[in-house]
């Protein structure tokens, strides 16, 4: 698969910033994993993970996250619930979840900053991605950017479907509708309130175009009659973290088997597993992985 557009450069400056972000911060928060929650009051067996629909949707979690932690802690219950970033926030800051999994960044350093989390680590990055129509009216596949892409869809009141559920997705959607000084309204702008696969599906039914993760719609295409259109720029960067919610602040926090699970996103045998994810039945990454800078490894499509 082609798209229609790749950022010049982005992808040797986005390495570049998160080999330093690893060097300068992630390497010396590690060895406090163990000590930023856990203790002898934290005895419970169960884990509670709120997820962005889109790593759930895609597989990942299922897939890789979800064997590496048994493998580490095989007597821990992870019940995993999968809601937009804005829901799994909300979650953590009323300490109804233990770790978080989210793609929000100015939301996330807000929860940090309200001192609802203890510790967050970048682990894995793509690109989101405009999606329509195979004819695509609004000429999206020539745009210069995602803004101006959204613009021109505005322009002719192309049908846009949008999640319209404070989620990551819709936080990027929205920044990229200001970006393009637009205000969507109208028939043409339709909100779903639903997650990224349903959102897709209802895109693919109106002939409309959308914003997804890469990841996801890699894992739905076969079933959608949508075209990836645009990817790539700079402000289609998409960045996953894991956050640990605070259990001094929560008490009934399970911060210990949380602070497993940080341990094994970032660790190398689940960072390689992150990024060799989805090469072998889409024939490229879906994830790269944030902390394989650190080690100066690339995990890309042979």
């Amino acid at each position: 698969m082609v798209f229609a557009r790749r950022a010049r450069g982005s992808a040797s400056r986005l390495r570049f910033a998160f080999a330093v972000a690893a060097m300068a911060g992630l390497v010396a928060l590690l060895p406090l994993l163990a000590g930023c929650g856990s203790g002898d009051a934290v005895k419970r067996d169960e884990l509670i993970v709120a997820t962005t629909t889109s790593l759930k949707d895609s597989g990942l979690i299922d897939d890789v996250v979800l064997p590496l932690f048994a493998e580490t802690a095989p007597d821990v219950t992870v019940k995993v619930l999968a809601v937009g970033s804005g829901e799994a926030m909300a979650m953590g800051a009323s300490g109804e979840a233990d770790v978080l999994f989210v793609h929000s960044p100015a939301d996330e350093a807000a929860f940090m900053a309200a001192g609802d989390g203890t510790l967050r680590l970048p682990v894995a990055t793509n690109f989101f991605v405009i999606v329509g129509p195979s004819g695509d009216p609004a000429s999206v596949e020539r745009a210069t950017s995602a803004a101006a892409a959204f613009a021109g869809i505005a322009k002719r009141t192309e049908t846009f479907v949008t999640r319209g559920d404070e989620s990551g997705t819709n936080k990027k959607e929205l920044k990229l509708w200001a970006a393009a000084t637009v205000q969507p309204a109208g028939d043409w702008y339709v909100s779903t309130g639903q997650g990224m696969g349903e959102t897709l599906r209802i895109a693919s039914e109106k002939q409309g175009y959308t914003l997804t993760d890469l990841a996801t719609f890699l894992s739905l295409e076969d079933t959608l009659d949508l075209e990836p259109l645009f990817t790539g720029s700079e402000d289609l960067v998409n960045v996953y973290s894991v956050i640990i919610v605070n259990q001094n602040k929560f008490p009934t926090v399970n911060a210990a088997a949380a602070e497993q699970m940080a341990q094994v996103l970032v660790s190398r045998a689940g960072q390689k597993a992150i990024g060799v994810y989805g090469v072998d039945q889409y024939g490229k990454q879906l994830f790269r992985p944030f902390a394989g800078a650190l080690g100066g490894e690339e995990y890309a499509t042979p």
